[in-house]
């Protein structure tokens, strides 16, 4: 785990409190985007405005800072998607429209100059502080996807899919639809509208070839791979 620098005994309250500690969260989220988790504290302090143990009576320490920040942008970068989920998906009566609108917010959240940078910034520590991403995988896939695998295993409950691995599958639909953006996007390759509709609905109706049960009942079987001569 990442060494505390200090640890708050209470954490200041009040209105003058609230409005530093937003002070220091829109700050440290500039200063984290711009220069990555090497960015010190003292900068961080400055930029909000306020004295640099202010930072630590709030945070404690610059993991817990991170840890906060990671967790509100990736919490605006769900909001959506998971309301879908939550409000249409488990009683959907037409799955293939409700998952493409759902998928059509979740990379709409997560292509975004805000979460890709955020996303570089993680995976450029890792190699000196592995747990950067951890944290970002309990914060937004590990998180999200236990959403979705509620959704489908009541969809498979209904007889709409046919899956035996509600896990992997979640797994597989984050592949297909989002994997493509953060991968691009992370790079500063955006995929324009066209492809990003098409990535989003063909991704979709791979998922659904795969766990649609077919007309007899059962669920569609995987297509042969044919042997590379």
């Amino acid at each position: 785990m990442w060494a505390a620098e200090q640890t708050p005994k209470r954490i200041p309250s009040g209105d003058r409190a609230a409005r530093k500690r937003k002070a220091i969260l829109e700050a440290a989220t500039q200063a984290f985007l711009r220069e990555g988790y090497q960015v010190g504290m003292d900068t961080i302090a400055a930029e909000a405005g306020v004295a640099k143990v202010t930072v630590y009576n709030h945070f404690g320490s610059k993991e817990a800072l991170f840890t906060a920040i990671v967790g509100e942008i990736l919490d605006r970068a769900l909001a959506e998607s998971t309301r879908l989920i939550e409000e249409r998906l488990g009683s959907s009566t037409d799955v293939r429209a409700d998952l493409v609108a759902i998928c059509e917010a979740w990379v709409a959240g997560h292509a975004t100059p805000e979460v890709l940078t955020l996303h570089n910034v993680v995976m450029g520590s890792m190699s000196r502080l592995p747990d950067l991403g951890r944290t970002w995988r309990e914060l937004g896939p590990d998180r999200f996807h236990v959403i979705v695998r509620t959704a489908l295993a009541e969809l498979v409950g209904r007889g709409e899919l046919e899956i035996d691995d509600v896990q992997l599958a979640a797994i597989q639909l984050s592949g297909l639809v989002l994997m493509p953006h953060i991968s691009y996007g992370s790079s500063g390759a955006v995929p324009d509208a066209d492809l990003t509709q098409r990535l989003i609905t063909g991704g979709v109706d791979m998922f659904l070839a795969r766990y649609r049960p077919s007309a007899d009942g059962t669920a569609t079987p995987d297509t042969p791979v044919p042997p590379v001569s």
